[in-house]
């Protein structure tokens, strides 16, 4: 064990800073930014750290809490295994680092290493403008493409012409934690109500008319916001890893509907019509919502991993489902890992900088994310706690995607506006204002008019 560094973590606030978000922006695809159309790819690449003699590198990130205490923890362990390395980390703000890194990448004194956001406005963004490096020769070396699942590998992908994301060249790699869209339960009401814990989707509809007779609001949920999380659940529920995917990453051919979110958006009708859904939920937002149900009002709810925040007695008094396919195919859900690890071209160390982005998705790593009570991403077969009863769960239904090879990403990565869309559609559906299918109808218009935008 090699004597502790002196690592300093500086930390940034949120700054006010319109000309940077509009320096982003401009460069967005179809929006006339320099129109780069090549990328830097390192001509030789060594898995050698320890040849590199003593290397500094930058890491900017926005990982705050547990999701930073893991990093601390990775950055240690790799400097641990090479004591020829340093990595200084610089925490900053979620919008901070997303508006300003395109910036950060382009100085000589910024990052070396950092967290990006997947999609075209972030990472799309900085690979066109070759701010980050084309990592295919680290995935041949290390073989990210055999060992990452395809469902998590494309979403950090494009093609080099920039014309398409979701296949082509390695821009950025994930870590071993994830982020998942799934269904959480309140364990005491169940049992109270003398149900068991629901496997598949007629299940769930079948407690969720049990729990309405007895007076139970059967799922937590708020309009005010246009929460997503329940129709990209039950997407994942009825259409196929391939489809979604192939739809949210621009395919011409594979329509909204195809994506099977006609039946998601219908089931929510039905299930909003039987008043299976929160009292006067129109007018409630999310975190209203989450206080009401972690306070015990409502028996489900469809949430992000992490968003509950569960500690202590609470881990045991709720639980996790990842709902199969309707089909019996497997399992699909919406998930990813929490950034996109990015190499900054201008780097003068990319063989080590490489190196740390292949250990933030080693088994060691997604270890780590279990100890510190986070869910882990591209591994099994890893150590569980005793107790914990939704994070055992979560475990549980990431193991599932990453054997089925189902995640599916962000929906709102098919076009900058369409997280917009959906949210505002959704409101309008369940307000009676429009159908399903018009639902349908608007996102395949959005997703069209940018494919347009990129000349596809």
């Amino acid at each position: 064990m090699k004597a502790q560094k002196n690592r300093s973590i500086h930390r940034v606030g949120t700054v006010a800073c319109a000309a940077l978000v509009l320096g982003l922006a401009a460069c967005a695809p179809g929006g006339g930014g320099s129109g780069a159309t090549t990328s830097t790819a390192p001509s030789d690449v060594s898995t050698d750290v320890a040849a590199a003699g003593d290397v500094t590198l930058k890491l900017s990130d926005f990982w705050k809490s547990a999701e930073g205490e893991w990093i601390d923890n990775r950055i240690a362990a790799f400097e641990d295994l090479y004591p020829n390395v340093t990595i200084k980390r610089t925490q900053e703000e979620w919008t901070q680092l997303v508006s300003t890194l395109n910036l950060q990448l382009q100085d000589a004194s910024g990052p070396d290493i950092a967290s990006a956001n997947n999609g075209w406005q972030s990472l799309g963004t900085l690979a066109e403008a070759n701010l980050v490096l084309n990592l295919d020769p680290y995935a041949e070396l290390y073989g990210w493409n055999e060992s990452v699942p395809n469902t998590i590998a494309r979403q950090n992908q494009f093609t080099t012409d920039f014309s398409a994301i979701g296949e082509g060249s390695w821009f950025a790699t994930p870590v071993a934690r994830a982020t998942l869209t799934g269904l959480y339960y309140n364990v005491g009401k169940l049992e109270a109500l003398g149900l068991d814990v629901p496997t598949t989707l007629p299940e769930l509809e079948a407690a969720a008319a049990a729990a309405a007779a007895a007076g139970e609001v059967p799922f937590s949920y708020s309009g005010l916001d246009g929460n997503t999380a329940m129709l990209f659940s039950l997407q994942a529920v009825f259409g196929t890893a391939t489809d979604i995917n192939d739809f949210i990453y621009g395919d011409p051919d594979v329509t909204a509907a195809q994506s099977k979110l006609t039946e998601a958006a219908a089931t929510m009708v039905t299930w909003a019509d039987n008043g299976w859904l929160s009292p006067d939920f129109e007018g409630l937002d999310s975190q209203t919502t989450l206080a009401s149900f972690l306070d015990g009002d409502g028996v489900f709810r469809f949430d992000y991993t992490g968003t509950l925040g569960l500690t202590g007695d609470q881990l045991d008094e709720f639980g996790y489902i990842q709902l199969p396919q309707e089909s019996g195919s497997g399992t699909v859900g919406v998930g990813a890992a929490p950034a996109a690890m990015v190499i900054a071209s201008k780097t003068e160390h990319p063989d080590v900088a490489a190196a740390f982005l292949d250990f933030l998705m080693s088994e060691e790593s997604a270890q780590a994310a279990i100890d510190l009570g986070m869910v882990p991403m591209l591994h099994n077969d890893l150590d569980t706690p005793s107790t914990g009863r939704s994070l055992n769960e979560e475990i549980t239904a990431a193991a599932s995607l990453n054997a089925d090879d189902g995640y599916v990403p962000y929906f709102d990565w098919s076009s900058p506006t369409m997280l917009d869309t959906v949210s505002q559609n959704l409101q309008l559906m369940l307000a009676g204002r429009v159908a399903p299918e018009d639902l349908t109808a608007a996102v395949d218009a959005d997703r069209d008019a940018f494919l347009a935008q990129l000349g596809s």
